[in-house]
């Protein structure tokens, strides 16, 4: 089957996350990706390890530059800055990440391109966006500080922390493709191209919804609260006879099914408990009861239970369990790529499947059968 996206070549100038994710997921979808790299050094993540692969190659790379080939250039050579910017005329996509001003010096920014193909889709992948923040050094532990993320992170106030990946990244990688997409829809209708900016802290500030909602539209400043919800209950992590399980309950006819399971059916009629908003309000009154009766059985025991009477709740996995998880489940969340082991995509098409085609490049490495 053909990809949806056969017959597009993207030119990727991006490095470590944002951006590779982006183009991933394009040449996922059948994009042509030629990926453009410092010669002798390229993609800073080729170099951020442990863990290696069984190559040597840095598992942090292989994350997200599947389906590419690797044209190593020296920009500081003016013969191979040409050659590239003849390359630009075969594109129609430009994805970058730089820094402020760095594509527009080697005759690489979005109006030189225009000028060369007055089509191309050009995605440019900031930290703190074009205007005053665009000499700010974009990094997702920074921005995740600085964007309110770490501030309702933690177990407990005053213990602000990130979360286990960088999830700013790959929030604006979603939000980039997303747009460029969007730019080949409508230049498929229109014949025109676009750019596209995208940047780090606008796409958190997106992305944390009901949090910024909350203040934007009822000045609420929230907090630290754990793994408990803000708006919801129970809806947090339980201990229970060997490892902690969460409960996700977010009706009150899961509240009415929650009882029942944990074998105290009358809580669903107390009056402290009978709406989600009165169990926020008795959240801690709930919990003790709640506690103890979750501490009685084990995690798998519980999520035997919860899941028989269609209670959204579960142990807290590592990541070797949750992938078996996910394979007994039959999404089979691993494929291999050439022998190189890659997370599945999580899309499923059923005219235009994704496809595996090759597995990340080596440094300069071209893919047999595709242009470089």
């Amino acid at each position: 089957m053909p990809g949806a996206l056969d017959g597009v070549t993207v030119l990727d100038f991006s490095r470590v996350l944002a951006g590779p994710y982006a183009t991933m997921m394009l040449a996922d979808l059948g994009a042509t990706v030629v990926k453009i790299e410092r010669a002798g050094v390229g993609d800073e993540t080729r170099a951020w390890g442990p863990p290696f692969d069984a190559t040597g190659t840095s598992t942090y790379f292989t994350s997200v530059n599947r389906n590419k080939s690797s044209l190593a250039v020296d920009l500081r050579d003016p013969a191979q800055l040409a050659e590239l910017r003849e390359r630009v005329a075969t594109a129609d996509v430009i994805v970058e990440n730089f820094r402020a001003g760095a594509m527009e010096r080697l005759g690489l920014g979005y109006d030189d391109v225009r000028a060369i193909r007055p089509d191309v889709v050009y995605c440019s992948i900031t930290g703190f966006g074009s205007g005053a923040g665009a000499g700010l050094p974009g990094f997702d532990l920074l921005v995740q500080a600085v964007g309110g993320l770490m501030s309702i992170t933690g177990t407990h106030p005053g213990d602000p922390t990130k979360t286990g990946v960088a999830l700013v990244d790959v929030v604006t990688g979603l939000h980039a493709t997303t747009g460029i997409l969007a730019a080949l829809f409508h230049r498929a209708r229109t014949g025109e191209g676009q750019r596209i900016e995208v940047n780090l802290l606008s796409s958190l500030l997106s992305a944390l919804v009901n949090q910024a909602s909350g203040f934007v539209g009822a000045g609420v400043v929230p907090g630290i609260i754990g793994n408990a919800h803000p708006s919801i209950a129970p809806y947090e992590t339980f201990a229970t006879a060997d490892r902690p399980l969460v409960v996700a309950v977010g009706t009150d006819g899961q509240f009415r099914a929650f009882a029942q399971a944990i074998g105290r059916p009358e809580l669903a009629d107390d009056e402290r408990f009978r709406t989600n908003t009165q169990r926020v309000a008795h959240r801690a009154e709930l919990n003790a009861i709640v506690g103890p009766v979750l501490a009685a059985a084990s995690a798998d025991d519980w999520f035997g239970r919860m899941t028989a009477n269609d209670v959204p709740a579960g142990p807290i996995n590592t990541i070797s369990e949750a992938f078996a998880f996910a394979e007994s489940l039959g999404l089979g969340p691993v494929v291999d790529v050439d022998g190189s082991p890659q997370v599945a995509s999580p899309l499923t098409l059923s005219a235009t499947p994704v496809r595996y085609r090759s597995r990340p490049p080596h440094l300069g490495e071209a893919v047999t059968g595709r242009p470089t």
